[in-house]
């Protein structure tokens, strides 16, 4: 058991429930990124043990943030959204550095690359002009309501392993984010249960696409990743504070997570 993958797992699981935050980046700036892809698609091979050693720890963290530390986040975002989310900014940007030292791509990259790595930047950049759907929790359950919350949960695992596309902004785009939040607190069993069967199904899916993609074209993938992940710095920009004190916290929030970027990239780079 790799247990210290509960740590990276409560990062990553707290953030997931942020719309806007991906899931995929935060892994990308763990550097664990292409392990869980591979431990995922390893789960049907006969090294599924070494393989759950692997995720086992990093699912308890992601469990024990989605209702623990997301409220936390959910408080933070609805009393100082601003700032929280310079926080984000800095963390995301800061890692970047450590992201092109992976993919050594001063060896690796050519023209090609830099521009897989623009098309991936301008397509998650593009996620600033899709509306979000202002809907009430649902209430009434039937056949169909239990379809759209599994296919939802399908639909938004695929992008949240997806590095700069938050799943829990797809989910709020399909309409379902609030019955799911609204489900995770006050423990609606069949709600998680139907909606965690899509998000399973979909992380196994998308996961064998982009773990092909990692092995049949490793630097041309890693481009589009790194290229991912600055396009969700447009997406979750927050614009810039109205009063001089706010963007002096701002800015120090920011700071903190380019601090926070850079020791991580110590530890895990």
């Amino acid at each position: 058991m790799e247990w210290r993958n509960i740590y990276r797992g409560m990062i990553t699981g707290a953030t997931d429930v942020v719309p806007g935050i991906s899931g995929g980046t935060i892994l990308v700036m763990l550097g664990i990124y292409d392990q869980v892809v591979a431990a995922i698609n390893g789960l049907f091979s006969k090294e599924w043990k070494k393989q759950l050693g692997f995720l086992i720890p990093l699912g308890i963290g992601v469990l024990l943030a989605i209702f623990t530390l997301s409220r936390v986040l959910e408080w933070l975002l609805h009393h100082h959204a601003g700032p929280t989310y310079f926080f984000f900014l800095g963390l995301i940007l800061g890692i970047l550095p450590f992201l092109f030292r992976k993919a050594e791509a001063r060896r690796t990259f050519r023209m090609r690359h830099y521009l897989l790595l623009a098309i991936g930047a301008v397509l998650i950049g593009s996620l600033i002009f899709v509306g979000e759907r202002e809907v009430a929790v649902i209430e009434q359950f039937t056949f169909g309501t239990y379809l759209l919350l599994f296919f939802s949960g399908f639909i938004g695992s695929s992008a949240m392993i997806l590095p700069g596309v938050s799943g829990s902004f797809m989910l709020l785009v399909l309409g379902v984010y609030p019955t799911v939040i609204s489900a995770i607190s006050n423990l609606q069993l069949d709600i998680i249960a139907v909606t965690g069967a899509g998000i399973a199904i979909g992380l196994i899916a998308m996961s064998k696409l982009i773990n092909y993609c990692l092995t049949r074209f490793g630097t041309g993938t890693f481009a589009v990743i790194i290229g991912s992940v600055f396009g969700s710095v447009f997406v979750i920009f927050p614009g810039w504070p109205a009063s001089g004190a706010l963007l002096v916290v701002s800015m120090l929030t920011f700071a903190t997570g380019l601090l926070t970027a850079y020791l991580l990239g110590k530890v895990e780079y």
